[in-house]
């Protein structure tokens, strides 16, 4: 049994030189459109454990990142891209994630409770074993998604092409799932 290390705050993280926290406060003016305001980029970054929680992550980019067991509690993501990412047991609960890259990500044991994955790309996506309970899964993308294992009682899946989609052993009960092209 590994020992439970908290999470980090992105004052103690780097990536290329910079602070985490520094790299967030300028990507925080960049979406205001303050000057100073830069695009956060912290492609391939190893963030494993990080501290995200309230940040607003709209549009940054955060593709390969090693985001193991980070924390994005209420976050702002939208448009961010998180393509090939290992989110293992991320926790994203009552997060606005309206058209997030999650392509080819692994998701394993993530935690989406009461998140909002409205036109998201889940594209090849592992999402194995992970809580969706009462997430909002609109419009997503679901081409070849893996959702074995995972809990999505009282989600909202609506308007989604489930027909690639893997969910076997998932728990759908009690979910709203209508306006889908169902697997075959």
């Amino acid at each position: 049994m590994g020992l439970f290390f908290g999470l980090r705050s992105p004052r103690s993280i780097a990536h290329k030189g910079k602070r985490l926290s520094d790299i967030l406060d300028a990507h925080s003016k960049f979406h205001l459109g303050q000057p100073g305001g830069e695009r956060a980029d912290l492609a391939g970054a190893d963030l494993h454990r990080a501290d995200f929680r309230e940040v607003n992550l709209t549009k940054a980019i955060l593709s390969g990142c090693n985001l193991e067991a980070a924390d994005f509690y209420s976050s702002k993501l939208s448009g961010a891209d998180l393509s090939k990412c290992n989110l293992r047991r991320a926790k994203f609960r009552k997060c606005d994630m309206t058209e997030v890259k999650f392509v080819a990500s692994d998701l394993t044991e993530a935690d989406f409770s009461g998140s909002e994955l409205f036109r998201c790309d889940l594209t090849e996506a592992i999402v194995h074993n992970a809580t969706l309970r009462g997430t909002v899964l609109r419009q997503a993308i679901l081409l070849n998604t893996d959702f074995t294992g995972s809990d999505l009682a009282l989600a909202s899946v609506r308007e989604v092409d489930l027909s690639s989609a893997k969910t076997d052993q998932a728990k759908l009960s009690d979910a709203v799932v209508r306006d889908n092209k169902k697997p075959a």
